[in-house]
């Protein structure tokens, strides 16, 4: 297939690339290369596709709504798989419209890109985030998800309703995945995981908020892009049980469908702390402190979903995945 990936450059969009040329596809990657984190990572990333006979790069920002047309224009894509979005709970507190420029704005050119040359399947990238304020666990694409506690959960959760509004006026085939806490090898600087590993090897004291008392639910990155395939290659279709007298979240009467990818298990902070700890073989200094404005005190994905229709569910555990990650970054790094 001829496949378009945004993010190309990202942590989860690098991963998926690779899978997709190893497997025969045709992929044609885009990413700006922003500075939100070191750009010589996303390099770094992108170096180990760049070369194969199957991929095309190109440097662009998918806010440029002309430039993002001329693109589905000239390639035709069969598949759409949309990473691109500004990411981090914490900095959508501090800079709210570069949320909404990339993550709605940019969705949008996406999305008009899709209707306008007949694409066959639009997959992208939603978040546990978006359960905000819930707490009945696990979380399931069948609750509701209207009170989301940052302006990047708001941000995916209005990426939800731009592509069902696409899937029911446009019959554009659309599925939603919300991931929970990706982590893994090549994983971004700014999340928890790298943050820990890069304090603990220079002695440093790790600020653990909310006293290590919540939790997440902690997924690696093989997994979600193994999720991620087999979404792929599957076009949603719409549920012919659906009834508006009783509205189902995670489905529609349009081929619109939202799943979580999750491990559909809970790990407290202070234990993913310790596992990080077994890993490195070194003892964390902890800062303990209260919660930070926008955070959630727990996320646990129920699959259910996932499992039913495609037969897959995350597997890897916590101290495998950690492992890994801290390998990958002392070969990396040091």
């Amino acid at each position: 297939m001829k496949l378009l990936i945004t993010g190309a450059a990202g942590f989860i969009g690098s991963a998926l690339t690779i899978r997709l040329l190893d497997r025969g596809d045709e992929v044609i990657g885009i990413d700006n290369h922003n500075d939100y984190y070191d750009p010589k990572l996303k390099e770094a990333r992108l170096a180990r596709n760049i070369g194969h006979e199957n991929y095309t790069h190109i440097r662009m920002d998918i806010e440029d709504g002309m430039a993002v047309q001329e693109l589905f224009e000239k390639h035709k894509f069969v598949g759409v798989v949309n990473l691109a979005a500004q990411a981090g709970v914490r900095y959508s507190i501090e800079n709210p419209m570069a949320y909404i420029n990339t993550n709605i704005v940019g969705f949008g050119n996406i999305l008009e890109g899709c209707r306008d040359n007949n694409v066959g399947h639009l997959v992208y990238a939603s978040s546990s985030s978006v359960y905000g304020s819930n707490t009945k666990m696990p979380f399931s694409v069948h609750d509701n998800v209207d009170h989301p506690l940052s302006i990047y959960a708001a941000s995916k959760k209005a990426n939800e309703l731009m592509a069902h509004t696409y899937s029911h006026l446009y019959d554009l085939p659309t599925t939603g995945l919300r991931f929970f806490t990706v982590y893994g090898p090549w994983g971004r600087p700014d999340m928890a995981l790298f943050k820990f590993t890069e304090a603990i090897i220079a002695g440093k004291k790790i600020p653990v908020y909310n006293y290590g008392k919540h939790s997440r639910d902690f997924t690696y990155i093989d997994d979600i892009v193994e999720g991620v395939i087999r979404v792929l290659d599957r076009p949603a279709m719409p549920n012919d049980d659906w009834t508006g007298d009783n509205p189902d979240s995670g489905s529609s009467q349009a081929p619109w469908r939202i799943y979580n990818i999750g491990n559909n298990s809970s790990v407290k902070l202070i234990d993913f702390i310790e596992a990080i700890e077994e890993s490195l073989g070194i003892k964390a200094e902890k800062e303990l402190l209260p919660m930070q404005p926008g955070d959630v005190i727990e996320t646990y994905a129920d699959v259910h979903d996932l499992f039913k229709e495609f037969g897959y569910k995350p597997s890897t555990n916590i101290n495998q995945g950690v492992g890994n990650f801290t390998k990958w970054f002392r070969e990396y790094y040091l």
